[in-house]
């Protein structure tokens, strides 16, 4: 390698959600493991490499107009991810600003791609294709097939490697990847299309990654994936998530375990109880509920009802009372009538969920609901979607103002100007809400401390440390 290859520089951007987070650091690994710098997207990097979300419009155009400003600094780029996986030609022929546009197939080969680009050469852009049809159908026969597709996360990591990813920033909490791809066909969703069939990782590949992760300042694991509920499936362990937490948990240096992405059909009593129970997993249960009205369910090649969640809700609070439960919901989808909108209205306020995401209903390439009768006037699904945002902001403040007198387990994520912001355990990265600390003393980013609510701010817990600043230990009892 020659003097200037030693100095080729990539600046990695992250779009869309925490899946693509854990895809970027394993192609960061990649890329230093071949003798790239990795430097900021600011800083003058020979390429960009932009991993894209292709999951809904807003996010296409927001991976469109990024490829587009880092045109404009005069590096090559390259298009990866979701968008690039799902368009390919397409996307290549309509952004010539992208110099490379690369599937999964090539994500193994990416630094050889990077060099290709560098030197000027053309790349053939990506034929996207149906990648549910790579695996086999049966669950069970996928692991062995899986070396020979590519998968992100998943056989392409160099078997010299025993993790693949470097970390892409400073933060105590880092997403870790339980599995890719759904085998669920909901109507309004083109994930598995392009994502793929479900496929678990090993056990010991997430429990190895863990203690990585841990040694690499993560005090806080999320676990993602399209379809958490689903781990184990293929690995003929149906229980394979109940028995990985507590081990997840039990990594030195490791604070909480975070799950994410479960669907309520198939959240069963054992998870609960492991979930709102186990010392150090998070008692949070972000759960795919997308409507209540079974009719509007069924449409949506969903299962459940309003009275079925509610009960799966009554089982996870008499087991952890203070338990955080989010969710999102889709207003507007064909055929939703008055009264199914009512239904769902009514859901919501008896529910009391801590955190609640809206979404207009709009056609998606490829899927099901695109051909669908009966579709809404987009004036009326604004309506609606304005109107379920503001009960839900209300109702997701009450919540909150609920939790005043309580006390909560706060991770401090970062301190700005000597404010001290963290989340407790019934928040998720991002979209929870945080807490703010008054009066923290002599604290660090990473450091758990034991709070009492004091106020509530919308969503947001203004906290003040218990007796100094200690956390509970880990075995859940009080110092």
């Amino acid at each position: 390698m020659s003097a200037e290859q030693n100095h080729r520089r990539v600046a990695m951007v992250t779009l869309g959600c925490a899946r693509n987070e854990v895809d970027s650091e394993e192609l960061a690994g990649n890329l230093h493991s071949r003798g790239w710098d990795l430097v900021d997207a600011e800083d003058a990097a020979d390429v960009v490499v932009v991993n894209t979300c292709g999951f809904v419009e807003s996010a296409k155009k927001d991976s469109v107009d990024t490829l587009l400003a880092a045109s404009d600094t005069g590096a090559k780029v390259v298009a990866v991810g979701c968008m690039a996986e799902r368009y390919g030609a397409e996307l290549a022929e309509h952004l010539p600003e992208a110099d490379a546009v690369l599937g999964f197939d090539h994500y193994g080969q990416l630094a050889d791609r990077l060099d290709d680009v560098l030197a000027g050469k053309t790349i053939q852009a990506h034929q996207p294709q149906d990648r549910r049809k790579m695996l086999p159908i049966s669950p069970v026969s996928r692991p062995a097939a899986a070396a020979d597709v590519a998968v992100p996360g998943h056989g392409w990591v160099p078997a010299a490697r025993s993790v693949a990813r470097r970390r892409l920033d400073d933060s105590p909490v880092a997403a870790l990847k339980l599995a890719s791809g759904c085998d669920r066909r909901c109507s309004f969703c083109a994930i598995p299309s392009f994502r793929g069939s479900f496929l678990s990782r090993q056990p010991e590949e997430v429990l190895g990654e863990a203690v990585w992760l841990a040694e690499h300042g993560a005090k806080e694991l999320f676990l993602v994936s399209e379809n958490s509920t689903s781990y184990g499936k293929d690995l003929a362990d149906p229980r394979a998530l109940e028995l990985l937490l507590p081990r997840l948990a039990e990594v030195e240096g490791v604070e909480r375990v975070r799950v994410s992405y479960l669907q309520p059909a198939e959240t069963r009593p054992g998870l609960v109880r492991t979930i709102a129970t186990t010392p150090g997993v998070a008692p949070y249960f972000d759960l795919s509920f997308q409507h209540s009205s079974e009719s509007v369910l069924r449409r949506m090649r969903r299962f459940g009802s309003t009275e079925s969640f509610l009960e799966l809700i009554a089982q996870i609070r008499e087991l952890a009372p203070e338990a955080g439960i989010r969710s999102n919901f889709i207003v507007g989808f064909p055929g939703e009538t008055e009264e199914d909108f009512a239904e769902l209205q009514d859901f919501l306020t008896r529910a009391r969920l801590d955190a609640v995401g809206v979404f207009g209903y709009s056609d998606e390439d490829g899927t099901e609901a695109a051909g669908f009768a009966d579709k809404l006037d987009p004036d009326a699904v604004d309506e609606r979607v304005e109107k379920l945002s503001d009960l839900v902001d209300e109702l997701s403040a009450q919540r909150a103002e609920d939790r005043v007198g309580t006390e909560v387990r706060v991770l401090v994520e970062r301190i700005d100007d000597g404010e001290v912001v963290g989340r407790a355990d019934h928040q998720g990265p991002e979209v929870d809400g945080e807490c703010i600390v008054a009066d923290p003393g002599e604290v660090g980013v990473g450091e758990v401390l034991r709070c009492r609510v004091e106020a509530s701010e919308g969503v947001d817990l203004v906290v003040r440390p218990v007796g100094g600043a200690p956390a509970e230990d880990r075995s859940g009892e009080q110092p």
